[in-house]
């Protein structure tokens, strides 16, 4: 799954684009994230779609550092009682336990995500947008790690294979914060209100962590009028 646009070649013009919305702070944009590739997989389209992962976040108001459990924080943020809450949190790691994901909502550190978007924007620049995608999910859902840190950032980069020294001068100069709001602003404009989103092929929107054969479904179906229209 190339991070680059297609070409107007004939043999490029068949190829299908999917946008993803999506914040690395959203459980189900890991599960989302999961169902599409399981979708893609079996629709034996992988070698002809094009993926390319839109920053957006569930709450910006959050700060860098947040002093308290994903329980308190969801409680307190959503007016919920603690117990429900726990509910839903054990509802949504057996989802993911489902896709070969291993939640642990105990240890996460609830974050701010912007600058981690930021992150992902310069690997996509550099080609490792799916690669920094995966990382981020991974460390903020399954190894509680802080993604609101730069250090915690610039290891998880390094690990991708970016220059972690490179990607520190360029967030210290406030670089990709204006890409990232961008994306925001798009979501916000063709009206998206949760995430994860898809649109397929500029035109068709999927919204949630759908199972993936609706993935698989709507992908060959689209890739299908993609290719006959051409």
């Amino acid at each position: 799954m190339s991070e680059t646009a297609a070409s107007q070649n004939p043999a490029e013009a068949q190829r299908l684009r999917v946008d993803i919305f999506s914040d690395i702070a959203c459980p189900w944009c890991f599960i989302g994230k999961r169902r599409f590739e399981s979708g893609l997989e079996s629709s034996g389209l992988a070698q002809d779609v094009d993926v390319y992962w839109h920053a957006y976040q569930l709450d910006p108001t959050l700060p860098e550092h947040y002093d308290g459990s994903e329980l308190d924080y969801l409680a307190k943020a959503k007016g919920m009682d603690p117990a429900q809450v726990e509910g839903m949190l054990q509802h949504v790691t057996a989802q993911a336990a489902e896709e070969g994901l291993n939640y642990d909502f105990g240890k996460l550190v609830v974050a701010n995500s912007f600058t981690a978007l930021r992150v992902l924007e310069h690997a996509k620049q550099q080609g490792l947008g799916g690669e920094m995608k995966e990382a981020l999910l991974s460390a903020h859902f399954e190894k509680g790690l802080d993604t609101g840190s730069v250090d915690t950032l610039l290891q998880l980069a390094a690990e991708v294979g970016l220059d972690a020294a490179a990607l520190r001068s360029a967030l210290e100069a406030g670089s990709y914060a204006d890409e990232v709001n961008a994306d925001i602003a798009q979501a916000r404009q063709i009206g998206v209100t949760g995430v994860p989103f898809f649109i397929l092929d500029g035109k068709y929107g999927i919204s949630g962590a759908q199972p993936a054969e609706v993935f698989a479904n709507a992908l060959t179906q689209v890739h299908a009028e993609t290719v006959g229209a051409n």
